[in-house]
Protein backbone atom coordinates (compact mmCIF):
# COMPACT_ATOMS: atom_id res chain seq x y z
CA UNK A 1 0.00 0.00 0.00
CA UNK A 2 1.54 3.59 -1.16
CA UNK A 3 2.52 5.72 1.61
CA UNK A 4 -0.17 8.45 2.27
CA UNK A 5 2.22 11.02 3.22
CA UNK A 6 3.98 10.13 -0.19
CA UNK A 7 0.84 11.10 -2.37
CA UNK A 8 0.07 14.02 -0.07
CA UNK A 9 3.86 15.11 -1.67
CA UNK A 10 3.85 14.05 -4.95
CA UNK A 11 0.15 15.48 -5.07
CA UNK A 12 1.80 19.02 -4.25
CA UNK A 13 4.62 18.52 -6.90
CA UNK A 14 1.57 18.28 -9.29
CA UNK A 15 -0.22 21.17 -8.78
CA UNK A 16 3.26 23.09 -9.02
CA UNK A 17 3.80 20.92 -12.42
CA UNK A 18 0.00 20.47 -13.39
CA UNK A 19 1.35 19.52 -17.24
CA UNK A 20 4.16 16.83 -16.42
CA UNK A 21 2.67 13.14 -17.36
CA UNK A 22 4.73 11.11 -16.36
CA UNK A 23 4.40 12.74 -12.91
CA UNK A 24 0.30 12.41 -13.22
CA UNK A 25 1.15 8.91 -14.24
CA UNK A 26 2.91 8.05 -11.07
CA UNK A 27 0.76 9.66 -8.80
CA UNK A 28 -2.42 7.93 -10.33
CA UNK A 29 -0.60 4.33 -10.17
CA UNK A 30 -0.19 5.23 -6.45
CA UNK A 31 -3.62 6.21 -6.08
CA UNK A 32 -4.66 2.82 -7.33
CA UNK A 33 -2.85 0.83 -5.27
CA UNK A 34 -4.73 2.62 -2.41
CA UNK A 35 -7.68 2.06 -3.41
CA UNK A 36 -8.47 5.59 -4.49
CA UNK A 37 -9.46 4.86 -8.13
CA UNK A 38 -11.74 7.82 -8.69
CA UNK A 39 -8.70 10.45 -7.84
CA UNK A 40 -6.39 7.84 -10.02
CA UNK A 41 -9.42 8.93 -13.03
CA UNK A 42 -9.25 12.80 -13.03
CA UNK A 43 -5.11 12.59 -12.59
CA UNK A 44 -5.14 10.07 -15.98
CA UNK A 45 -8.10 11.87 -17.84
CA UNK A 46 -5.35 14.75 -17.61
CA UNK A 47 -2.57 12.92 -18.88
CA UNK A 48 -4.16 11.68 -21.70
CA UNK A 49 -5.45 15.24 -22.91
CA UNK A 50 -2.24 16.49 -22.42
CA UNK A 51 -0.36 13.02 -24.36
CA UNK A 52 -3.18 10.38 -25.85
CA UNK A 53 0.03 8.70 -26.78
CA UNK A 54 0.54 7.56 -23.40
CA UNK A 55 0.48 4.07 -23.20
CA UNK A 56 1.09 4.10 -19.59
CA UNK A 57 -1.63 5.94 -19.06
CA UNK A 58 -3.99 4.44 -21.48
CA UNK A 59 -2.86 0.54 -19.27
CA UNK A 60 -3.51 2.45 -15.91
CA UNK A 61 -6.84 3.84 -17.33
CA UNK A 62 -7.91 0.39 -18.18
CA UNK A 63 -6.74 -1.34 -15.11
CA UNK A 64 -8.95 1.71 -12.88
CA UNK A 65 -12.08 1.09 -15.32
CA UNK A 66 -11.75 -2.82 -14.11
CA UNK A 67 -10.54 -3.86 -17.95
CA UNK A 68 -7.84 -5.52 -18.72
CA UNK A 69 -4.55 -4.02 -18.84
CA UNK A 70 -3.19 -2.59 -22.12
CA UNK A 71 0.90 -4.63 -22.28
CA UNK A 72 4.05 -2.64 -21.89
CA UNK A 73 5.62 -2.81 -26.04
CA UNK A 74 8.56 -5.60 -26.09
CA UNK A 75 11.97 -4.36 -25.05
CA UNK A 76 14.15 -3.72 -28.33
CA UNK A 77 16.88 -6.62 -28.99
CA UNK A 78 20.36 -5.09 -27.80
CA UNK A 79 22.70 -4.99 -30.69
CA UNK A 80 24.80 -7.10 -31.03
CA UNK A 81 27.98 -7.29 -29.18
CA UNK A 82 26.61 -4.92 -27.14
CA UNK A 83 24.31 -7.55 -24.72
CA UNK A 84 26.30 -6.85 -21.31
CA UNK A 85 24.09 -2.94 -21.76
CA UNK A 86 20.40 -2.64 -20.60
CA UNK A 87 18.21 -1.84 -22.92
CA UNK A 88 17.53 2.29 -22.53
CA UNK A 89 13.92 3.07 -21.27
CA UNK A 90 10.65 3.28 -23.73
CA UNK A 91 10.10 7.26 -22.71
CA UNK A 92 13.79 7.68 -23.55
CA UNK A 93 13.33 6.03 -27.36
CA UNK A 94 10.41 7.88 -28.08
CA UNK A 95 12.65 10.92 -27.57
CA UNK A 96 11.33 11.95 -23.88
CA UNK A 97 13.94 11.99 -20.85
CA UNK A 98 12.93 9.38 -18.20
CA UNK A 99 11.53 11.30 -15.12
CA UNK A 100 13.77 11.96 -12.40
CA UNK A 101 12.18 10.52 -9.25
CA UNK A 102 14.90 10.65 -7.02
CA UNK A 103 15.61 14.70 -7.90
CA UNK A 104 11.92 14.73 -7.54
CA UNK A 105 11.91 13.48 -3.73
CA UNK A 106 15.43 15.73 -3.05
CA UNK A 107 13.61 18.96 -4.31
CA UNK A 108 10.31 17.63 -2.44
CA UNK A 109 12.51 17.30 0.88
CA UNK A 110 11.15 15.25 3.63
CA UNK A 111 8.06 14.14 3.97
CA UNK A 112 6.52 15.70 7.46
CA UNK A 113 4.77 12.82 9.68
CA UNK A 114 2.38 13.71 12.32
CA UNK A 115 3.91 13.47 15.98
CA UNK A 116 2.95 13.78 19.50
CA UNK A 117 4.37 17.04 21.06
CA UNK A 118 5.50 14.98 24.14
CA UNK A 119 6.72 11.36 24.39
CA UNK A 120 4.04 9.06 24.19
CA UNK A 121 0.82 11.62 22.93
CA UNK A 122 -1.08 9.91 19.88
CA UNK A 123 0.04 11.46 16.94
CA UNK A 124 -2.36 14.35 15.43
CA UNK A 125 -1.80 16.86 13.21
CA UNK A 126 -2.17 20.30 13.92
CA UNK A 127 -3.76 22.23 10.56
CA UNK A 128 -3.89 25.76 10.13
CA UNK A 129 -6.84 25.44 7.47
CA UNK A 130 -6.81 27.98 4.06
CA UNK A 131 -10.30 27.08 3.36
CA UNK A 132 -13.03 29.76 4.57
CA UNK A 133 -16.84 29.94 5.34
CA UNK A 134 -16.97 31.90 2.19
CA UNK A 135 -15.95 28.56 0.44
CA UNK A 136 -18.73 26.58 1.55
CA UNK A 137 -21.75 26.75 -0.69
CA UNK A 138 -25.33 27.56 1.26
CA UNK A 139 -25.68 26.35 4.95
CA UNK A 140 -25.86 30.03 6.07
CA UNK A 141 -28.58 29.16 8.82
CA UNK A 142 -25.26 27.00 9.69
CA UNK A 143 -22.91 29.97 9.48
CA UNK A 144 -25.56 32.42 11.44
CA UNK A 145 -25.21 30.14 14.20
CA UNK A 146 -21.28 29.85 13.90
CA UNK A 147 -21.35 33.32 13.80
CA UNK A 148 -22.95 34.30 17.17
CA UNK A 149 -21.36 31.02 18.87
CA UNK A 150 -17.87 31.53 17.84
CA UNK A 151 -17.45 33.74 15.43
CA UNK A 152 -18.34 37.21 16.41
CA UNK A 153 -17.24 36.67 19.85
CA UNK A 154 -13.55 35.70 18.75
CA UNK A 155 -13.63 38.89 16.41
CA UNK A 156 -14.85 41.33 18.74
CA UNK A 157 -13.42 41.96 22.51
CA UNK A 158 -15.52 44.56 23.45
CA UNK A 159 -18.47 42.49 22.89
CA UNK A 160 -17.22 39.45 24.16
CA UNK A 161 -16.41 41.33 27.47
CA UNK A 162 -19.75 43.46 27.31
CA UNK A 163 -21.98 40.06 27.24
CA UNK A 164 -19.87 37.86 29.46
CA UNK A 165 -19.12 35.89 26.18
CA UNK A 166 -16.03 33.31 26.58
CA UNK A 167 -13.75 31.80 24.02
CA UNK A 168 -15.34 28.47 25.03
CA UNK A 169 -17.77 26.20 23.88
CA UNK A 170 -19.49 23.09 22.02
CA UNK A 171 -21.59 22.77 19.36
CA UNK A 172 -22.90 19.41 17.86
CA UNK A 173 -23.59 18.91 13.93
CA UNK A 174 -25.93 16.46 12.82
CA UNK A 175 -27.18 14.96 9.65
CA UNK A 176 -27.48 13.08 6.59
CA UNK A 177 -23.59 11.95 5.81
CA UNK A 178 -21.68 13.18 2.81
CA UNK A 179 -23.07 16.66 3.58
CA UNK A 180 -19.73 19.08 4.86
CA UNK A 181 -19.86 18.69 8.24
CA UNK A 182 -16.24 17.64 7.90
CA UNK A 183 -15.42 20.65 5.86
CA UNK A 184 -17.20 23.40 7.75
CA UNK A 185 -15.39 22.71 10.81
CA UNK A 186 -12.28 22.91 8.75
CA UNK A 187 -13.71 26.27 7.36
CA UNK A 188 -14.41 27.16 10.86
CA UNK A 189 -11.02 27.24 11.86
CA UNK A 190 -9.74 29.03 9.31
CA UNK A 191 -12.21 31.75 9.66
CA UNK A 192 -10.97 32.35 12.95
CA UNK A 193 -7.54 31.62 11.42
CA UNK A 194 -7.31 29.19 14.23
CA UNK A 195 -5.03 25.73 14.18
CA UNK A 196 -7.62 22.61 13.62
CA UNK A 197 -7.48 19.18 14.83
CA UNK A 198 -9.56 16.69 14.10
CA UNK A 199 -9.75 13.37 16.15
CA UNK A 200 -11.25 10.14 14.77
CA UNK A 201 -11.95 6.79 16.55
CA UNK A 202 -8.70 5.69 15.41
CA UNK A 203 -7.19 8.32 17.56
CA UNK A 204 -8.47 7.40 20.96
CA UNK A 205 -9.41 4.38 21.00
CA UNK A 206 -6.95 1.73 22.48
CA UNK A 207 -7.62 -1.92 23.66
CA UNK A 208 -5.56 -1.31 26.39
CA UNK A 209 -7.55 -0.58 29.77
CA UNK A 210 -6.73 3.10 30.57
CA UNK A 211 -5.15 3.88 26.89
CA UNK A 212 -8.02 5.59 25.69
CA UNK A 213 -8.86 7.97 28.36
CA UNK A 214 -5.01 8.67 28.11
CA UNK A 215 -5.31 9.55 24.59
CA UNK A 216 -8.22 12.09 24.66
CA UNK A 217 -6.42 14.27 27.33
CA UNK A 218 -3.84 14.33 25.72
CA UNK A 219 -5.47 15.49 22.45
CA UNK A 220 -7.45 17.84 24.47
CA UNK A 221 -4.02 18.93 25.89
CA UNK A 222 -2.83 19.64 22.66
CA UNK A 223 -5.27 21.91 21.83
CA UNK A 224 -4.82 24.02 24.89
CA UNK A 225 -1.29 24.76 24.02
CA UNK A 226 -2.26 25.99 20.29
CA UNK A 227 -5.45 27.73 21.19
CA UNK A 228 -7.25 28.95 19.59
CA UNK A 229 -7.92 25.96 18.07
CA UNK A 230 -10.72 24.10 17.02
CA UNK A 231 -10.97 20.49 18.31
CA UNK A 232 -13.36 18.49 15.81
CA UNK A 233 -14.39 15.31 17.14
CA UNK A 234 -15.55 13.09 14.26
CA UNK A 235 -18.15 10.10 14.72
CA UNK A 236 -18.88 11.07 17.96
CA UNK A 237 -21.62 8.73 18.87
CA UNK A 238 -18.55 6.28 19.00
CA UNK A 239 -16.81 7.87 21.05
CA UNK A 240 -19.04 8.99 23.42
CA UNK A 241 -22.00 6.95 22.94
CA UNK A 242 -25.12 6.17 25.67
CA UNK A 243 -23.24 4.45 28.58
CA UNK A 244 -26.20 2.84 29.46
CA UNK A 245 -25.69 0.32 26.03
CA UNK A 246 -21.79 1.14 26.43
CA UNK A 247 -19.13 -1.47 27.27
CA UNK A 248 -17.28 -0.86 30.85
CA UNK A 249 -14.42 0.29 28.57
CA UNK A 250 -16.55 2.89 26.81
CA UNK A 251 -18.33 4.12 29.77
CA UNK A 252 -15.19 5.64 31.52
CA UNK A 253 -14.22 6.85 28.22
CA UNK A 254 -17.27 8.89 27.58
CA UNK A 255 -16.91 9.98 31.52
CA UNK A 256 -13.36 11.16 30.53
CA UNK A 257 -14.86 13.30 27.18
CA UNK A 258 -17.03 14.55 30.20
CA UNK A 259 -14.17 15.51 32.19
CA UNK A 260 -12.06 17.03 29.89
CA UNK A 261 -15.46 19.70 28.20
CA UNK A 262 -16.19 21.52 31.57
CA UNK A 263 -14.58 19.60 34.28
CA UNK A 264 -13.31 21.12 37.58
CA UNK A 265 -9.61 20.96 36.39
CA UNK A 266 -10.18 22.11 32.56
CA UNK A 267 -9.46 25.70 31.25
CA UNK A 268 -10.52 25.38 27.47
CA UNK A 269 -10.62 29.17 27.12
CA UNK A 270 -10.11 29.33 23.53
CA UNK A 271 -10.57 25.81 22.47
CA UNK A 272 -13.77 25.79 20.15
CA UNK A 273 -14.85 22.44 20.35
CA UNK A 274 -16.94 20.45 17.20
CA UNK A 275 -18.54 17.07 17.07
CA UNK A 276 -20.01 15.34 14.33
CA UNK A 277 -22.63 12.74 14.20
CA UNK A 278 -24.84 11.18 11.33
CA UNK A 279 -26.81 9.59 14.59
CA UNK A 280 -27.26 12.06 17.37
CA UNK A 281 -29.86 10.47 19.14
CA UNK A 282 -26.82 7.88 20.09
CA UNK A 283 -24.68 10.32 21.75
CA UNK A 284 -25.03 10.38 25.62
CA UNK A 285 -27.37 12.66 26.86
CA UNK A 286 -24.79 14.39 29.29
CA UNK A 287 -22.77 15.15 26.59
CA UNK A 288 -25.10 17.71 25.87
CA UNK A 289 -26.11 19.42 28.70
CA UNK A 290 -25.09 22.72 29.14
CA UNK A 291 -21.37 24.08 29.16
CA UNK A 292 -20.51 20.78 26.98
CA UNK A 293 -21.94 20.05 22.96
CA UNK A 294 -24.58 22.40 24.21
CA UNK A 295 -25.68 23.45 20.78
CA UNK A 296 -27.33 21.38 18.26
CA UNK A 297 -27.00 22.31 14.64
CA UNK A 298 -28.54 20.38 11.33
CA UNK A 299 -27.00 19.84 8.15
CA UNK A 300 -28.91 19.32 5.65
CA UNK A 301 -28.14 18.61 2.04
CA UNK A 302 -27.09 21.41 -0.51
CA UNK A 303 -29.83 23.77 -1.89
CA UNK A 304 -30.17 24.23 -5.49
CA UNK A 305 -27.76 27.06 -5.83
CA UNK A 306 -25.31 25.46 -3.48
CA UNK A 307 -25.69 22.07 -5.53
CA UNK A 308 -24.65 24.18 -8.48
CA UNK A 309 -21.62 25.60 -6.85
CA UNK A 310 -21.17 21.98 -5.95
CA UNK A 311 -20.71 20.39 -9.58
CA UNK A 312 -18.78 23.36 -10.87
CA UNK A 313 -16.18 23.12 -7.98
CA UNK A 314 -15.84 19.26 -8.74
CA UNK A 315 -15.57 20.17 -12.79
CA UNK A 316 -13.22 23.20 -12.02
CA UNK A 317 -9.97 21.24 -12.72
CA UNK A 318 -11.50 19.01 -15.78
CA UNK A 319 -11.95 19.17 -19.37
CA UNK A 320 -15.65 19.71 -20.17
CA UNK A 321 -17.41 21.27 -22.98
CA UNK A 322 -21.29 22.86 -22.85
CA UNK A 323 -22.12 21.50 -19.14
CA UNK A 324 -25.63 22.61 -18.11
CA UNK A 325 -24.94 22.53 -14.24
CA UNK A 326 -27.93 24.94 -13.68
CA UNK A 327 -30.22 22.05 -14.91
CA UNK A 328 -28.19 19.20 -13.24
CA UNK A 329 -28.66 20.94 -9.85
CA UNK A 330 -32.24 21.48 -10.38
CA UNK A 331 -32.49 17.56 -11.17
CA UNK A 332 -30.63 16.92 -8.08
CA UNK A 333 -32.63 17.40 -5.04
CA UNK A 334 -31.79 15.38 -1.83
CA UNK A 335 -28.49 14.99 -3.09
CA UNK A 336 -25.76 15.18 -0.37
CA UNK A 337 -22.00 16.48 -1.14
CA UNK A 338 -20.67 13.80 -1.16
CA UNK A 339 -23.22 12.58 -3.91
CA UNK A 340 -22.60 15.60 -6.05
CA UNK A 341 -19.19 14.67 -6.55
CA UNK A 342 -19.91 11.19 -7.48
CA UNK A 343 -22.20 12.30 -9.64
CA UNK A 344 -19.35 14.50 -11.50
CA UNK A 345 -16.98 11.67 -11.19
CA UNK A 346 -19.59 9.21 -13.33
CA UNK A 347 -19.63 11.91 -16.01
CA UNK A 348 -15.85 11.80 -15.97
CA UNK A 349 -16.10 7.69 -16.29
CA UNK A 350 -18.61 8.27 -19.04
CA UNK A 351 -16.11 10.21 -21.11
CA UNK A 352 -13.11 8.07 -20.36
CA UNK A 353 -14.93 5.18 -21.33
CA UNK A 354 -16.01 6.90 -25.16
CA UNK A 355 -12.45 7.97 -25.26
CA UNK A 356 -10.81 4.52 -24.65
CA UNK A 357 -13.26 3.07 -27.33
CA UNK A 358 -12.40 5.97 -29.88
CA UNK A 359 -8.65 6.35 -28.82
CA UNK A 360 -9.44 10.00 -28.67
CA UNK A 361 -9.16 12.14 -25.49
CA UNK A 362 -12.24 14.52 -25.50
CA UNK A 363 -13.76 16.59 -22.87
CA UNK A 364 -16.56 15.86 -20.52
CA UNK A 365 -20.42 16.76 -22.07
CA UNK A 366 -23.49 17.36 -21.34
CA UNK A 367 -24.45 14.00 -22.34
CA UNK A 368 -22.08 12.30 -20.05
CA UNK A 369 -24.02 14.42 -17.41
CA UNK A 370 -27.36 13.16 -18.32
CA UNK A 371 -26.08 9.45 -18.43
CA UNK A 372 -24.54 10.28 -14.81
CA UNK A 373 -28.14 11.35 -13.67
CA UNK A 374 -29.59 8.07 -14.86
CA UNK A 375 -27.23 6.10 -12.33
CA UNK A 376 -26.61 8.15 -9.45
CA UNK A 377 -29.22 8.22 -7.09
CA UNK A 378 -29.32 10.13 -3.60
CA UNK A 379 -28.09 8.58 -0.64
CA UNK A 380 -29.85 10.83 2.06
CA UNK A 381 -33.27 9.28 1.88
CA UNK A 382 -32.31 6.22 3.77
CA UNK A 383 -31.17 9.01 6.45
CA UNK A 384 -34.12 10.54 6.65
CA UNK A 385 -36.51 7.45 6.78
CA UNK A 386 -34.27 6.51 10.27
CA UNK A 387 -34.54 10.24 11.25
CA UNK A 388 -38.55 10.66 11.02
CA UNK A 389 -39.39 8.84 13.61
CA UNK A 390 -36.68 10.38 16.17
CA UNK A 391 -38.56 13.85 14.91
CA UNK A 392 -42.04 12.51 15.69
CA UNK A 393 -41.64 10.17 18.54
CA UNK A 394 -37.98 11.43 20.84
CA UNK A 395 -38.29 15.44 20.81
CA UNK A 396 -39.67 16.21 24.02
CA UNK A 397 -37.32 18.75 24.55
CA UNK A 398 -37.50 20.59 21.48
CA UNK A 399 -33.56 19.30 20.12
CA UNK A 400 -35.09 18.19 16.75
CA UNK A 401 -37.39 21.11 16.23
CA UNK A 402 -35.19 21.89 12.79
CA UNK A 403 -34.81 18.75 11.82
CA UNK A 404 -39.02 17.99 11.94
CA UNK A 405 -39.60 21.75 10.37
CA UNK A 406 -37.79 20.29 7.39
CA UNK A 407 -39.63 17.04 7.00
CA UNK A 408 -42.84 19.02 7.23
CA UNK A 409 -41.36 21.49 4.93
CA UNK A 410 -40.21 19.04 2.32
CA UNK A 411 -43.46 16.82 2.87
CA UNK A 412 -41.59 13.85 4.04
CA UNK A 413 -43.99 13.12 7.31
Amino acid sequence: MADPALIRSLLAAVDAAPDDVPLRVHVASLLLEADRADEALAHLSRALLADPSSAAARSLMQRALGGPAVPDPPAPAPAPGRAEDPAPPAAEEAGQPDYDWDRAERDLGPIAVPVGDEPGEPAAEVERPRVTLADVAGMEHVKDRLEVAFLGPARDARLREMYGKSLRGGLLLYGPPGCGKTFLARALAGELGAHFISVGLSDVLDMWIGNSEKNLHALFQRARRNTPCVLFLDEVDGLGGARSRATAAMRTTVQQLLSELDGVDTDNEGVFVLAATNAPWDVDAALRRPGRLDRTVLVLPPDEVAREAVLAREFRDRPTEGLDLRRAAARTEGFSGADLAHLAQTAVEEALRDSLRSGTARPVRDGDLKAALRQVRPSTHAWFDGARNVALYANSDGTYDELLAHLKQRRML
